[in-house]
């Protein structure tokens, strides 16, 4: 093909045959259905930059996955100076392959994470990224984002998201030459510091469009409740503090959720489990989330699929969308999804539990969504209407279940400001202050709503959302159950300030 073939292709429709040459897939190409559609109106490539927050019209929940492998997550041979890179060793599905099925799957944006390595840089420049936008020609209805699986100085790996531009590839070579720990052959053990993250985190702040950078699976090396591994709250504080519009939260839902599906454990999480599927920092009521959010922090969870090999080849993993959906508020263009990111209009979702989430704090005459604050005067009266506003699976999810939220708990934590202690990974404010059931809530077109109020507010706070198909009254630590019967979903919060 040749690049106007190419770009002919984005913009009408793909035969089967094509999508299947470039796809490599075969067989799973029959579960895709259409796979590129005509006349919808979708963002040029070029459009925004992940900067600027921009007005709210034509904003609407759109699911992704920030957290993708391809066949690029291969391996390196180092008897060769410079190593030998081969393909598919770790992950084994072409760029378009992920996006087809994302596409399938209901997601609307996407993102390449492939695993990084010696001069890993140059293989993401000259390989990969061409296979990325050949990728973004023949599946455009997903907006597919470049970046990696940074291997983050002193840390776990973390998302690197690259804001979408013309000169994208270059801005990440730049940061993966300089500052992955990974990328230099020899091995440089000065880059595995966390005084290299620092660095390295002062420089994408100071970047005319910033990065965005979220932690992965940041207790997989935990070895139990509260005892952490390569990720550490300290860690987690100082980032934050340099960079807080660059660094803005970790994953709360991890990848790899259909390991018991092969006899594994959720999320690769082989010495303290996941809790409900999610990642204790998120799941333990007043734990380390709550702990930040306590200091005023903007720190956000999501959900992805870290999808290397899917569970039906001997994987652990759901296709992108199969399972772990995070939900963005935003147009559908790569600046604004990228803005909705960073300002955490997010909320989280396994199993297609629920397709909408709204949660709202109202007082005085005005009101704040997820991610947002509302500012409220200690002069006038101060109850906070909470409403909580959720719409069910309207049909069946990948599993083919017609899943049903049996609970929807309200989440309220106090804002106390800095912690002296930057260690500390708990904040005993936090509550559980209401659980709803069915009956609690009340049928309002395609939606479910749920009132509560607050009562004479006179502190600053914030309030989050949860709801389960289960009966747990707090997720338990997760076995061998299916992930399909564990089902849960999360906001991001909303914050009262009382001046």
């Amino acid at each position: 093909m040749t690049d106007k073939d190419l770009e002919n292709a984005g913009r009408s429709q793909l035969s089967r045959r094509q999508l299947v040459k470039y796809a490599g897939v075969g067989a799973t190409l029959a579960a895709a259905g259409p796979l590129v559609g005509s006349g919808t109106a979708w963002a040029e490539e070029g459009q925004g930059s992940g900067t600027k927050r921009g007005h709210s019209r034509n904003r609407a929940w759109r699911a992704g996955d920030h957290h993708v492998h391809s066949e690029y997550s291969g391996e390196f041979d180092t008897s060769t100076n410079p190593p030998t890179f081969h393909k598919g060793a770790d992950a084994v599905y072409p760029i378009v392959t992920n996006a087809i099925m994302a596409k399938n799957f209901g997601l609307t944006w996407a993102m390449c994470t492939d695993h990084g390595g010696p001069t890993h840089s140059k293989v993401n420049l000259e390989q990969a990224y061409p296979d990325l936008l050949l990728s973004r020609r023949l599946v455009p209805e997903v907006l597919q984002f470049w970046g990696m699986e940074f291997d983050a100085p002193a840390l776990d790996h973390h998302t690197l998201m690259i804001p979408r531009h013309d000169d994208e590839a270059k801005m990440l070579f730049e940061l993966e030459s300089r500052f992955a720990k990974r990328d230099p052959f020899p091995a440089d053990p000065a880059r595995d510091t966390e005084a290299k993250m620092i660095e390295f985190l002062k420089v994408a702040r100071g970047m005319p469009l910033k990065p965005l950078v979220i932690a992965h699976h940041a207790s997989r090396s935990a070895t139990g409740l509260g005892v952490y591994g390569q990720d550490t709250p300290r860690e987690f504080r100082n980032g934050h503090n340099v960079a807080p519009e660059v660094y803005v939260g970790f994953e709360g839902a991890p990848g790899h959720q259909a390991g018991p599906l092969n006899g594994g454990k959720r999320g690769g999480y082989g010495n303290h489990p996941t809790h409900g599927g999610f990642d204790q920092m998120t799941a333990r009521v007043g734990g380390l989330w709550d702990s930040l959010l306590g200091e005023g922090r903007r720190w956000w969870i999501t959900a992805t699929s870290d999808s290397h090999v899917h569970w039906t080849r001997g994987g652990s993993d759901f296709w992108p969308g199969e399972y772990s959906k995070t939900y963005v508020l935003a147009r559908q263009d790569y600046g604004d999804i990228m803005d909705g990111l960073r300002n955490g209009r997010i909320w989280v979702t396994t199993g297609d539990l629920i397709t909408s989430l709204d949660l709202t704090a109202r007082c005085q005459g005005l009101a704040a969504d997820t991610g947002e604050t509302i500012t409220v005067s200690r002069r006038q009266r101060r109850d906070i209407e909470i409403e909580i506003r959720f719409r069910p699976l309207n049909g069946l999810n990948a599993n083919g279940d017609r899943p049903e939220v049996r609970r929807v708990d309200l989440i309220v934590g106090e804002i106390t400001g800095p912690n002296p202690n930057p260690d500390a990974d708990t904040n005993p404010t936090t509550k559980v202050v209401a659980r709803f059931g069915p009956r609690d809530w009340r049928r309002q077109g395609a939606d479910y709503v749920i009132r509560h109020t607050l009562r004479d507010v006179d502190s600053d706070l914030y309030a989050r959302v949860r709801g389960t198909n289960t009966d747990e009254a707090e997720p338990l630590a997760d076995g061998l159950e299916s992930p399909w019967e564990d089902l849960w979903f999360y906001s991001n919060p909303v914050f009262v300030h009382v001046r």
